[in-house]
This record gives structure tokens, sequence and C-alpha cells, in this order.
């Protein structure tokens, strides 16, 4: 993902953020209750098995097409699945992977497999530690995912400086990570008018006026309610569910997520291989906001939208082979808009 210059303050913070309330209980089982749909749970399992075996390649343990971030988001998804189903099903994924091979090896040079790349950086942050959550959840030895992630976090912590309200003194569980986070937010610029994150910052920290993608908007929802639960403060919750309104009320067709680039008309543009998961990862983000704002009159306020989604990718987005495609809104267009490149490994 390419990012202004100054975007990175903000979606650093916040990305931490949704791993901060997790950093307390490292190494501990994390029991969350799911208030979720068992029909649905084993609908996303059976669909879970199928793209996986389209797509995983055990020999380098890199999903063909993907990158190190998207390969990151599938591996945490596969384990906050597996915790929600209670299953095992995807239990040996984990370590036979690239990330997780680099996990389980103690000499692994984490500034060389991440290339530079802050942001994506983190990304491997949640996969490792949703991963150290299910390990723990299961009695298993948890202590080299859960490390990992605390080296990523120091190498991305030694690169903050003050650029746009950023910071360069966050250390791992510092009451200071809350109160820079707040800062960060409160004086970003990067929320317009409309109430939607734009996707950056000029060199001269104002909001850049580009695109506002979907999963821009989960990733903050879901940073603003892990604040909540560290700090006790419901104010974030209300600045989260400013952005999810208008998400929903903005960035939908017929109430099912679009983004710009998923055009179904004949010659539209066509979402690339980043772009594919960025409304799947707006979803689990409104459960990972679900799981830590813990009220379920906020969940009964979402629960018929994320229906709806999951409506329509099963009758818009999914191919006769199982396989599913980036435009949910609209049918038979799962196979103009899968883009599926090369496997070429990162």
């Amino acid at each position: 993902m390419l990012f202004s210059k100054g975007v990175v303050a903000i979606y650093h913070v916040l990305l931490l953020a949704a791993t901060y309330v997790e950093a307390a209980a490292i190494g501990k089982a994390v029991s969350i209750e799911r208030r979720q749909c068992q029909a649905t749970l084993s609908t996303a399992l059976s669909i879970a098995h199928t793209l996986q075996n389209h797509y995983y390649n055990s020999a380098n343990g890199q999903y063909n097409g993907g990158s190190l971030w998207t390969d990151a988001n599938t591996l945490e998804d596969l384990h906050n699945l597996m915790l929600a189903t209670g299953t095992d099903d995807f239990a040996t994924v984990a370590d036979n992977s690239f990330i997780g091979r680099a996990a389980l090896n103690s000499n692994t040079n984490w500034n060389s497999v991440l290339g530079g790349s802050n942001d994506d950086a983190q990304w491997l942050i949640l996969a490792l530690w949703k991963i150290a959550d299910y390990k723990a959840a299961r009695g298993l030895s948890n202590s080299a995912y859960i490390n990992s992630g605390i080296a990523i976090y120091n190498i991305i912590v030694g690169q903050w400086d003050g650029t746009c309200g950023g910071g360069g003194y966050l250390r791992f569980k510092q009451q200071a990570f809350l109160g820079n986070a707040q800062v960060v937010l409160l004086n970003s610029g990067m929320r317009n008018s409309a109430g939607l994150w734009n996707d950056g910052l000029t060199d001269s920290c104002a909001n850049n006026g580009q695109t506002t993608w979907t999963y821009n908007q989960g990733v903050i929802a879901s940073g603003l309610a892990a604040l909540s639960a560290a700090t006790g403060d419901k104010s974030y919750l209300t600045q989260a569910e400013i952005t999810l309104d208008a998400t929903i009320s903005q960035l939908t067709n017929n109430f099912i997520l679009k983004e710009s680039c998923d055009d179904a008309a004949s010659g539209g543009p066509v979402c690339n291989q980043d772009q594919q998961i960025f409304k799947g990862i707006w979803t689990k983000h409104l459960q990972f906001y679900l799981d830590n704002a813990n009220d379920p009159s906020r969940t009964a306020k979402y629960s018929a939208f994320l229906g709806s989604q999951t409506s329509a990718v099963l009758h818009y987005g999914t191919d006769a082979a199982g396989d599913v495609g980036s435009v949910w809104y609209a049918p038979n267009q799962v196979w103009k808009h899968l883009h599926i490149p090369p496997n070429t490994p990162y």
C-alpha cells in the first residue's frame, strides 16, 4: 500500500492500538465473547477451506498472487475463524507459512523480511499476535509469535518522528502510547467532513483528499474501540461509529460495500490484488470493534449490515468453483473482477 508521507503516523498508532489490549495480557489465552451466527461461521469455514485449497502454496508458505501484507491478513483471518468456531482445521498453517517460518527462526532478520515497509509490518504484528492468541487458547507454545511481534513493533517504534503529530518516544505497553494515539487522532486532519478517513496526508500534513477506501475506516474503528477498552473512555466508540456509519451510508451500493474500483459496468476499473481484500478487512475490523466495545446494543446496530454482506458475497461474489471476487453488489461479476496474478514469491 502506498501512502503519502504523513499518513504513517495515524495508521501506525491505530493499528498498534488494535493490539494494545492484547499486549496487556500477552502470552495468555484471550477469551472474547462472540455474538456470531453459527450458520455464518459454518459458511465462512467452508469458504476458507476452498480458498486455502485454491491459493495456498505449501512449498513456500505463501498465497498465489499475494504479498506479505495480504498473506498476514489471511493468516490472521484463519486463526480468528478457528477461535470463533472452536475448530482446528488450519492448525498447521501458521508454522508452515512463510511468516510462521520466519517467526519460528530465532535468527530471522525482520528488517530484511519487511524491506522497509512500515505499514505492511504492522499487519504482520496483528497476524502474529492472533496466531499467538490461538495457540494460547489451545495450550500450545506461542512465545516465538509473541516475540516476533514485539521485535517488529520495536523496529517500527524506532522509525517514529514528530512528522504530522507522530511520536518518537513510544515504547511497548507504556502509557505514552495511549496519550500519543489520542493526540494523533485528534490532530491528524485525515478525517474529512463526511466522517470518512482519506488515504493520506500531504508533506505539509494536510488531508490529501484522495480515495476513502473501506478498510481504512474499519481499521480506525477497531483501533478506537481498543483505545476505549484500554482507557474506559466511551467517547472513542462515538468517534468510531461516526466513521462506521459514514462507511455504510457512502461506501455502499444498495447496502452492500463497494470500492471505487468495484465498477461492474463494462470497461469499468478493476480492483488490484491489494484492493480486492479491503472490504473483507473492513468487516473483520468491524468484528474487532464490536468485540472490544462489548455492547449488545452496538452489536445489534450492525448485525443486519454484516448479514447483508454475507449474503452478497455468497450470492453475487462467489462463482461455481467457490472463488470469491471483488464485486459483491452486482451479480455475475466474479471472474471479470477476480485479479489473481501469477504467483511471485515476495
